[in-house]
C-alpha cells in the first residue's frame, strides 16, 4: 500500500479541499489521516473533484437542480480459467472499472429515483491520468441527471393514480462517513493452479458415464470508491478466491444428477492446495456411481426429517434470510416489505428457542472465516449488527437508504449485486443460535426416537440441498429406526417446507455450526446448526427425464490414447 501511494502524484487542488473539508468542523487525528490518503489517490481526486463542479453548476432550464448525487466506482481485477474434462478451455486476466452515478432531483421525502433514475453506468479509464477520469464522471453525471428529470415526472404521473395511506420518505438521511481502507490485491499465480485444474477435471476417464465434469477457478480483487454530495468518501478492497468442481451424470432411468464441491475465501493462503483440491474432486466424482444405483422415492412421507447443520444453512438461507430484507413495495403496494415476512413484525416466526442476529462487523464464528464481513456498506453507511429474531420473534429487518413503514433509517445493509447494480438490502453474515441446543447424537437420538414412537420403519435424512426449479434434497438417506443404518436415495421434494413449517413443526436444533458462504448476490455467509423437524413431507419429484445418450462415449487406452 505504501509503495503504491507513493509512486502516485500528489495533486490536491483548491477544489478538492474544499469538498474534503465539507461537513467537517474540528478536524481530528483520524480525518487527517483519511484526508492525506485522498491527496495521493488519483481515482478519488477525480470523482471528489468533479462532484463539486457538478455541486455547483449541474442545472437544466425548467428542471430543479439536484439535491444528491453521488459517485460509485468499482474497480476489478480478475483471474478466470477452466478446465473440462481434462483439458484447459478458457484462462484470462481482466481489469476494469465500472462507473455508476446517481443523481437524485426533489428531496428526501419525494425524488427521481424511479425506473431510469435509478443510475446511470459508464466505464472509466483503467489509466489514472486526472482529466481522462474527469471527462468519463461528467459524462456520465449529465446522462444521470436528464435521466433523473425523466423519471420524476413519470414517478410523479404514476403517484397520482394511486392513494397511500402510509407513505415513508423515498430516501433516508445519513451522517458522513470517512474510511479510506487499503487497496486489494491479487496474490498468487493463476498459472501454478491451471494443472490441477485439468486434473480435477479429469476423472470422467474412471467413470464412462459422467457426462459432464469442470472445475474452475475465480480469483478476484475488487477496490469501491464512493463519494457523495453529503460529504461521505469511503475506500475499500477485498479479494475473493473462488475454486469449484462440478459433475453431472444420468441414472439408467434417465434422472440428471450432480454434484458440486466449492470453496470460497478471502485469503489465497485460506484455500485447500492443489492436491487437496484434486483429491476433493475425484470424492465427489466416485460419489456420482453411488447416487446413479441410489433406488428412486416413490412413496409419499410424513413424519420427522433431521438436517444436518450443511443442510440447516441452506434451510434459513432459503426461509429466513431472502424474507428478512426490508425492500420498498412497489409504488401503489402497501405492504411493509416485499418478503413473506412482509405482516411478520413483532409476531412469531420461529420457535422461541431460536435468536437470528446478522453481524456483517464480524470476520469469524466458531473457528470459520465469514465472507460477509465488511465495514462500510456500499451506501457509505457504516455496517452495523443486527438482531432480526428474538426468542422467535421478528424484531427488524436488512436496510439501505430506502425506509420502509416503521424503519425511517438504514442499518447499514445495502450492498450491490454486481458493479451496476443500485445497492439493495442484502445479507452480511446471518448467524443462528438456539438456546436449547444439544449434541448432533443426541439430536440423531432424539429424532430415532420420534420415528419409534409413531411405529415407522424409516424416517429422513437430509445432508445437503439444493435450489433448483424448487427447493429440494440433493443427499437424502432413509434412516432405519430398527438399526439407523442409512440409504441413499434420489428424486424427491419437500412437500411443504415452508415459513410455516420453520415456524410450527422445528424442534429442536444442534450445537454444531456450518458456515455457507456464498457470492450469489452480495458476498455473504450463514451460520447455522442441525435441525429436526417434527413433522415434514417428503415425496416424488414431478421431474422430466432426459434422454440417455444413444451411443458410448469414446474409450481411453491405457497408452492414453483414444483407442480406434
Amino acid at each position: 500500500m505504501t509503495g503504491y501511494l507513493k509512486r502516485i502524484r500528489t495533486m490536491l487542488s483548491p477544489t478538492l479541499a474544499v469538498i474534503a473539508l465539507a461537513g467537517i468542523g474540528t478536524i481530528s487525528a483520524e480525518q487527517k489521516d483519511w484526508q492525506e490518503h485522498l491527496k495521493t489517490d488519483p481515482i478519488l481526486q477525480a470523482m471528489t473533484e468533479e462532484l463539486h463542479r457538478s455541486k455547483s453548476g449541474l442545472k437544466l432550464d425548467q428542471v430543479a437542480a439536484p439535491y444528491y448525487i453521488e459517485y460509485r466506482v468499482t474497480e476489478l481485477d480478475e483471474a478466470i480459467a477452466e478446465a473440462t474434462f481434462g483439458a484447459l478451455n478458457l484462462n484470462v486476466r481482466n481489469r476494469y472499472r465500472v462507473l455508476r452515478v446517481v443523481v437524485r432531483i426533489g428531496d428526501y421525502k419525494q425524488d427521481s429515483y424511479f425506473g431510469q433514475g435509478e443510475g446511470t453506468v459508464g466505464l472509466l479509464p483503467v489509466d489514472n491520468g486526472i482529466l481522462p477520469l474527469r471527462q468519463a464522471l461528467w459524462l456520465t453525471t449529465d446522462r444521470a441527471y436528464k435521466a433523473a428529470a425523466e423519471a420524476l415526472t413519470a414517478k410523479q404521473a404514476q403517484l397520482k393514480q394511486f392513494t397511500i395511506d402510509q407513505p415513508v420518505d423515498d430516501f433516508a438521511h445519513a451522517d458522513p462517513m470517512h474510511s479510506i481502507a487499503p487497496l486489494a490485491k491479487l496474490a498468487g499465480n493463476v498459472s501454478s493452479w491451471t494443472a490441477a485444474l485439468e486434473k480435477a477435471s479429469s476423472f470422467y476417464t474412471e467413470d464412462p458415464q459422467i457426462e459432464d465434469y469442470d472445475s474452475s477457478l475465480h480469483f478476484s480483487a475488487v477496490n469501491q470508491y464512493f463519494v457523495n454530495s453529503e460529504g461521505t468518501v469511503v475506500r475499500s478492497g477485498k479479494t475473493l478466491y473462488e475454486l469449484q468442481s462440478r459433475c453431472r451424470t444420468q441414472a439408467a432411468d434417465g434422472m440428471s444428477l450432480g454434484r458440486t464441491t466449492s470453496y470460497v475465501k478471502t485469503k489465497l493462503t485460506d484455500l485447500p492446495s492443489a492436491d487437496q483440491f484434486v483429491k476433493g474432486a475425484s470424492e465427489v466424482a466416485a460419489s456420482l456411481k453411488a447416487f446413479r444405483e441410489a433406488p428412486v422415492i416413490e412413496e409419499e412421507y410424513r413424519g420427522p426429517v433431521l438436517f444436518s447443520a450443511h443442510a440447516g444453512s441452506s434451510v434459513f438461507a432459503k426461509l429466513v434470510g431472502e424474507n428478512v430484507l426490508g425492500q420498498k413495495p412497489a409504488l401503489g403496494k402497501s405492504g411493509r416489505t416485499t418478503g413473506a415476512f412482509s405482516t411478520n413484525y413483532k409476531t412469531r416466526v420461529l420457535p422461541e428457542f431460536f435468536s437470528i442476529e446478522d453481524d456483517p462487523t464480524a470476520s469469524s464464528y466458531g473457528g470459520h472465516e465469514l465472507l460477509g464481513a465488511y465495514d462500510v456498506d456500499d451506501e457509505g453507511v457504516p455496517a452495523q449488527k443486527v438482531s432480526l429474531v428474538e426468542k422467535g420473534v421478528l424484531t427488524n429487518y436488512l436496510l439501505g437508504r430506502t425506509p420502509i413503514r416503521d424503519f425511517p433509517s438504514s442499518n447499514g445493509h445495502a450492498r450491490t449485486r454486481t458493479p451496476s447494480n443500485s445497492p439493495v438490502p442484502s445479507l452480511g453474515n446471518l448467524i443462528v443460535r438456539s438456546t436449547e441446543a444439544v449434541s448432533p447424537d443426541d439430536l440423531k437420538n432424539k429424532f430415532l426416537e420420534l420415528c419409534r414412537q409413531r411405529e415407522l420403519s424409516y424416517c429422513y435424512r437430509v445432508e445437503t440441498v439444493v435450489s433448483v426449479s424448487q427447493f429440494e434434497p440433493n443427499l437424502l438417506y432413509r434412516v432405519y429406526t430398527k438399526d439407523g443404518h442409512e440409504e441413499l436415495v434420489r428424486g424427491a421434494v419437500f412437500g411443504d417446507l415452508d415459513t410455516r413449517a420453520l415456524r410450527s413443526d422445528l424442534i429442536a436444533a444442534g450445537d454444531d455450526v456450518f458456515v455457507e458462504s456464498s457470492l450469489s448476490q452480495a458476498p455473504h455467509s450463514i451460520a447455522a446448526p442441525s435441525l429436526l423437524f417434527d413433522d415434514l413431507e417428503i415425496k416424488r419429484a414431478s421431474i422430466n427425464k432426459e434422454n440417455l445418450p444413444e451411443y458410448p462415449p469414446p474409450t481411453i487406452a491405457h497408452s492414453g490414447t483414444i483407442a480406434k
